[in-house]
């Protein structure tokens, strides 16, 4: 396991990221050129080795709810690597639907492999999942929404 200092230097070598120190110690870094909403890459980067890195480019169950990946025991090879992915997709305009009018054809009903049915609605700037009246999940967008929704299996009910 590489320590905080280690990771602090790696993460360092990429003049993109800014550095910002939190409490306790911790330290984030910001990648302000981000052309999505999402500007923090590394998060909670604490004096025990632990962080977090922003993973939206992996498959939704590789990273955590809020598209983070633990980078605890990560090497330099792979750290490195997964900053590198980050700030690309941070880069690029999100694919998929661009625009308000095919953001409003991914809302409605959904259905799963076993006919279970979800449903997908913006609400304020937020677009949720709910199995019936219950709320599964929140995404900021609708493509990280769609994606989740095919990634489960889902498919948009015509």
């Amino acid at each position: 396991m590489l320590t905080f200092e280690e990771k602090l230097h790696i993460i360092e070598t990429f003049p993109e990221l800014q550095r910002k120190d939190i409490s306790l110690g911790r330290v984030n870094f910001h990648f302000e050129e981000s052309v999505q909403d999402k500007k923090i890459v590394v998060q909670n980067l604490h004096p025990n080795g632990n962080g977090f890195v922003f993973a939206g480019h992996l498959p939704y169950k590789q990273r955590d709810k809020k598209g983070l990946v633990n980078i605890r025991d990560y090497s330099e090879a792979e750290l490195r690597e997964l900053l590198e992915q980050a700030i690309a997709y941070l880069s690029k305009e999100p694919a998929g639907i661009e625009k308000e009018e095919e953001a409003a054809d991914c809302e409605g009903t959904w259905v799963g492999r076993n006919q279970q049915e979800l449903t997908l609605v913006r609400e304020d700037q937020l677009w949720n999942v709910y199995a019936g009246s219950n709320l599964e999940e929140c995404f900021e967008s609708p493509v990280e929404a769609e994606r989740y929704l095919r990634e489960e299996g889902f498919r948009k009910k015509r």
